[in-house]
């Protein structure tokens, strides 16, 4: 069985680390880079970074943050927001990183999935999911809904066909953000993790709403994912890499305790 992975999620805004619940009320919380290293000293399986407002102003992505961090952590890291083209993603893994994660640039241009994978390998591209639950409909069938720009524009397309489609056209993984668990710190959005891994067969990620070990190994357990993405608990010191890894360990989940 593959060892699953603990990913801590950076979220970045103008340069600094920042953190809000349920995509809103962001606070600077810090440095990326200094947090990213301590992440790394402490045995992450690798760390995700998202420049959070990047798509919703319109600009590129934070390649001076991107190089910074390749030049102090030797793990895999993925970068994403405000990335549009496939110019952008060379950018991006040319100045250190070894994913791209697109989200609302692969909503608004499928096309980029399916340019990224042929120039770059699947295993460098990375969808990012933004999902919030809404009234199932005709249009959203299983009742979760995608939302781009950071949570601001709903597209009225269905997340279990859009995690089917991105796999189709190339992506090595998908990354489930639950918008309604975000932050809040009481457990990842099992029913959407589930389904979305049961649709597809490449990796999924769960992410948004951490809060406990037992937490995480509900998400790589019951969810189904092949990794669980942290944030606020590791972010405010209420757990450190290593605590969580013995924990989950310690329930049974099979882990990389050491580089």
């Amino acid at each position: 069985m593959l060892s699953k992975r603990i990913i801590p999620c950076l979220d970045v805004r103008n340069g600094r680390l920042t953190k809000g619940v349920k995509f809103e009320g962001n606070v600077d919380i810090g440095d990326p880079v200094e947090t990213a290293r301590r992440y790394y000293e402490q045995g992450a399986d690798e760390i995700v970074f998202y420049d959070i407002t990047a798509s919703h102003e319109d600009r590129g992505i934070f390649l001076d943050v991107v190089e910074r961090v390749a030049s102090e952590i030797f793990i895999p890291f993925s970068v994403g927001g405000g990335i549009n083209t496939v110019e952008d993603m060379r950018a991006v893994l040319v100045a250190g990183a070894e994913k791209v994660s697109v989200n609302s640039g692969a909503v608004k241009n499928p096309d980029i999935i399916s340019q990224g994978a042929a120039a770059f390998g699947s295993q460098a591209i990375v969808v990012g999911m933004d999902v919030k639950q809404v009234e199932k409909s005709e249009t959203i069938p299983s009742g979760y809904e995608i939302v781009i720009h950071g949570g601001r524009k709903f597209m009225g397309m269905d997340a279990i066909e859009w995690a089917k489609t991105c796999e189709a056209l190339g992506a090595g993984e998908l990354c489930v953000n639950s918008i309604d668990a975000d932050g809040t710190k009481d457990g990842y959005e099992l029913t959407l993790t589930r389904m979305i891994a049961d649709a597809v067969s490449i990796p999924v990620i769960a992410s948004g709403g951490a809060g406990s070990p037992a937490h995480m190994y509900d998400a790589i357990t019951k969810g189904g994912a092949t990794a669980a993405l942290i944030a606020s608990i590791v972010h405010y010191g209420q757990y450190t890499i290593p605590d969580l890894k013995r924990q989950i360990s310690g329930m049974g989940a099979k882990l990389r305790m050491v580089w």
